[in-house]
């Protein structure tokens, strides 16, 4: 694996906690519960980076 490629996966790999955050806060805001929270923001981790890597994949740079 080329060092581009490795930073191009860093990068899909940091847009996904993003997006965890970004979820797991706003669920705790809504004041779900703990557990509920974590769900919500391991779906928002998994669903970023797929997405993320599936668009950078498309555009042929990985």
């Amino acid at each position: 694996m080329t060092p581009i490629k490795t930073l191009l996966v860093f990068v899909a790999v940091l847009i996904g906690i993003i997006a965890a955050q970004f979820a797991g806060f706003s669920a705790r805001l809504s004041k779900a519960e703990s557990h509920t929270v974590i769900i919500t923001s391991g779906a928002a981790f998994a669903g970023a980076v797929t997405v993320a890597l599936l668009i950078i994949g498309s555009l042929g740079l990985l």
